[in-house]
This record gives structure tokens, C-alpha cells and sequence, in this order.
């Protein structure tokens, strides 16, 4: 891996294709002996930096149409937390019945999973069939990893019922030293960016793409009112900014007055602290509150003249589906994904039924939708909203961050890069962009 490192520090890309790949590499990896560690423990007792480890681990055979690539840097996404806390289920589950696909796939059922959904790196080695890369070539991955020999999958691939997200439902993903994937994830570097920064985006910019952008999401147009939960956090902070982008108008529910500065300062007007106003939408465990719904409505009725929201981009869940469910205007959309606060979604269904509301499920993105919302990164209409960068070795540290919402924006993980701030090829570029790059970094 030192030559590999000093290779791609020196600018010596070509040099790449004839290095050694090693037999080894430090990966981050939750281990299945560990599955029941956590017994009795709440959700939030539960610690990833009791669970999440760096070790060794064995470089994996490549496949056809698959690549090697050395991770300069990664990210940390939810769905490293629900592997590293074993919640919903333990990933060894997806690991098993992945590995039953094929002789191929079975590689992936190993005692331990490689973590992580994102990566910035370059190509070390491509398997046969792969045309478009090459060896030295800088990238970044989206995380869907998908077969395509079902029909179902050619009009969309979130439809392929052989559909899974890389290094959560695959092992060998992007909190390591070398990531395995398909070919067909890898995307370009945008050049303006640094590692770490171009790592961020991948999965939450992709996955707010579908769903507030695409057609097989929200389908957002010029004028529309969207209430974004979780405005400055991973995920909402891609769809604050494409609302915005958009011509749309967001209204960005936070948590706190830093969150409510983060947002005004990318555009936004319409700004509501849910801890400020004290919102309870559940009286307890089992019953929830219509008149915190009411009050909630009447908030963002109150900010928008009377509007309520066309759109509700929803993903913590449990906690908040009856009231996004409520607030939608009269004929609106509710577009979910994730349910970070549970997955057991309880509302009133007569105020979607007699006012003829939708609720879309999103999933992640389809290979197309994946590359258009990288593409919005590299020509400087989105930007990274990363705050927070730790080393390999602190990845529990990272992950225990998003777990107890400590972080604004993405958190990201130095990989194989010794220092933030490399990997930049277009300086002029970055320059004329630098302050919304760094907008999350000082807080």
C-alpha cells in the first residue's frame, strides 16, 4: 500500500497499473461474533466504537466487471451506524444470502464486513469486461450495487430484485484501505474538490436526488414549498440546497440555533427549530399528538403565507410521519426513505385519504439519477457539506457522531490520504467556489 500511497502523492497515475496490488489491506469492520454484544442495551446505549474495528483483512478476488480502487477517503452514512449497532438486523444476513447468489458472490459471506457506502479513491485493477476505466484513473463510487439479469431492473435498477447498497447489503466497501466494486458504480472525481470533500456527497446527494428531483421521486418543479427535516444534517443538507437550486421554496426543520445559522447561510428563509418550539408529536411510546401536528402546521403556515407544503421530504420516520403526514397540503407529497427514528410508521390515514395526498417510497438511486447528482456536484451547483473529518482509526468515533446527531452536515474518514486538503486538480474552479465548500467546516 506504501507504493500504491506514494505513487498517487506524486502524481504518478500511469505508474499505477504496474504496481503490486498487496495481499492485505486495513479495512473498518464489525465482526459476526460480536452480533449480540449490544443485549439489552437501547438503541441509543448502543456504542459503534465498541463494534467498529480496523484490522487486516485479506484482499478479495476480482470478479468481471468489477475494480479495485485505492480509497483516498471515505464517509459515514446511517447505515454504517445500523450496521455497527446491529439494528434493524445484523448485516451478516444480507452477507449470507448474498453469497448464495453465486460461486462469485460467495467472497462477500465472510465473518466479518468491511463497512461503508462512500469513497473517493483511485483505480488499482479492473476485472474483464470493464472498457470505460483503467488503472490510475480518480473516482468516486455510488453505492448501488446491482446484477441487471433480471427484467425488472432495465427500466429503473432500484427495481432489480437483485438490488443492493455496497457496503452495507455487500462487503469490501469504502471505510478501508481498497473498496471492491461493480464498475458501474465508479463516477468521476470532481476535479475542484479535495479527497475527503469529493467522498461526502456520494450516497446522500444521489439519494436526495431521487427523491425530491427525480421522476421516480417527488418530481420537484419551480415554485413548489418543500418541508426538509433534518435541513443542515447528511441527508437534508443535498436537499436544502437543491430545493433552493431548484427555483422551490425550503422550509428547513433543525434542531438547534448553529443547524438554523447553517441553513440561512445557504439560502434558506423559512427556518424552524423543533426544539425551539418544543414540538411533541408523541404524548407517549403509544399515542401520538394531533395538536402538536395542528400547531406544527400552523408554524409553517404562519412562515410561508399561508402555504402548506407541496413536498415533504421525510426520513426520520417514526417520530415524525404522522405530522409530515398531516402538514401536506391537499393533494401534496410525502416522499420517505430511511427512518432513522423507526421504521414503524403510524398517521391518520383520513388526512391522506380525503385529501388525496401521496406517500412515495425512495430508495437510494438508479444508476442515471446517481450520475446526474454527481454531475451537480462537478459543475459547482451542489456542494459538499462536510464539517468533520477523523482518521481511519477513529471511524467509531465518526459513526458514534451521526448516531447521536453531534454533527452537522457529513462526517467524513481519511483513508489511505495522510493529511486533508489533497487531491485538488482545478484550482480555479475550487476559488470561485471555496466559500460554499467550506460553509460546514467552521462549524
Amino acid at each position: 500500500m506504501k507504493q500504491i500511497l506514494e505513487a498517487i502523492l506524486s502524481d504518478e497515475l500511469d505508474a499505477v497499473a504496474g504496481l503490486e496490488v498487496p495481499e492485505s489491506y486495513r479495512g473498518v469492520v464489525v465482526r459476526k461474533e460480536d452480533v449480540d454484544m449490544f443485549a439489552g442495551r437501547t438503541t441509543r446505549e448502543k456504542d459503534p466504537r465498541e463494534s467498529l474495528h480496523v484490522q487486516d483483512v485479506a484482499m478479495p478476488e476480482l470478479g468481471p466487471g468489477e475494480a479495485l480502487v485505492a480509497v483516498m477517503a471515505s464517509a459515514v452514512n446511517y447505515n454504517t451506524v445500523w450496521t455497527s449497532i446491529f439494528e434493524p438486523l445484523s448485516t451478516f444476513g444480507f452477507l449470507e444470502r448474498y453469497g448464495r447468489l453465486s460461486p462469485l458472490t460467495k467472497r462477500h459471506d465472510l465473518p466479518y464486513h468491511v463497512v461503508g457506502s462512500d469513497l473517493a479513491g483511485v483505480v488499482l485493477r479492473t476485472g474483464p469486461g470493464v472498457n470505460l476505466w483503467k488503472p490510475g484513473d480518480e473516482v468516486v463510487a455510488h453505492c448501488l450495487s446491482v446484477e441487471l439479469e433480471s427484467y425488472e431492473g432495465h427500466d429503473d435498477t432500484m427495481l432489480d430484485p437483485e438490488q443492493r447498497i455496497w457496503g452495507f447489503e455487500t462487503n469490501f466497501g469504502g471505510l478501508a484501505e481498497v473498496a471492491l466494486v461493480k464498475s458501474n458504480q465508479l463516477m468521476p472525481k470532481p476535479s475542484h474538490l479535495t479527497w475527503e470533500e469529493a467522498a461526502s456527497p456520494g450516497l446522500v446527494n444521489s439519494t436526495a436526488y431521487r427523491q425530491l428531483v427525480s421522476k421516480n421521486g417527488a418530481a420537484m418543479k419551480l415554485g413548489d414549498t418543500v418541508l426538509i427535516w433534518g435541513a443542515s444534517g447528511g441527508l437534508g443538507s443535498y436537499a436544502t440546497q437543491m430545493v433552493l437550486a431548484s427555483g422551490a421554496t425550503p422550509v428547513c426543520v433543525v434542531s438547534s440555533p448553529d443547524k438554523a445559522e447553517i441553513v440561512r447561510s445557504m439560502g434558506a428563509d423559512l427556518v424552524i427549530d423543533r426544539n425551539a418550539e418544543d414540538y411533541r408529536f408523541w404524548k407517549d411510546e403509544h399515542e401520538q399528538d394531533p395538536r402538536e401536528w395542528r400547531r406544527f402546521g400552523a408554524k409553517i403556515r404562519e412562515l410561508t403565507g399561508g402555504k402548506d407544503p407541496d413536498i415533504v421530504f421525510e426520513h426520520p420516520g417514526r417520530e415524525t410521519f404522522g405530522a409530515s403526514v398531516f402538514v401536506a397540503r391537499k393533494g401534496g407529497t410525502i416522499v420517505t426513505c430511511a427512518s432513522t427514528s423507526g421504521f414503524l410508521h403510524q398517521f391518520d390515514n383520513r388526512y391522506l385519504w380525503m385529501n388525496l395526498k401521496r406517500i412515495i417510497g425512495s430508495h437510494f438511486a438508479n444508476y442515471r439519477e446517481a450520475y446526474l447528482a454527481n454531475d451537480l456536484i462537478a459543475s459547482g451547483k451542489i456542494h459538499p457539506t462536510l464539517s468533520k473529518v477523523y482518521p481511519l482509526e477513529q471511524t467509531g468515533q465518526a459513526a458514534f457522531d451521526v448516531h447521536r446527531n453531534l454533527h452537522q452536515g457529513k462526517v467524513g474518514v481519511l483513508c489511505l490520504a495522510p493529511a486533508e486538503g489533497l487531491g485538488v486538480r482545478d484550482t480555479e474552479k475550487r476559488d470561485r467556489h471555496i466559500d460554499a465548500i467550506n460553509r460546514f467546516r467552521s462549524r
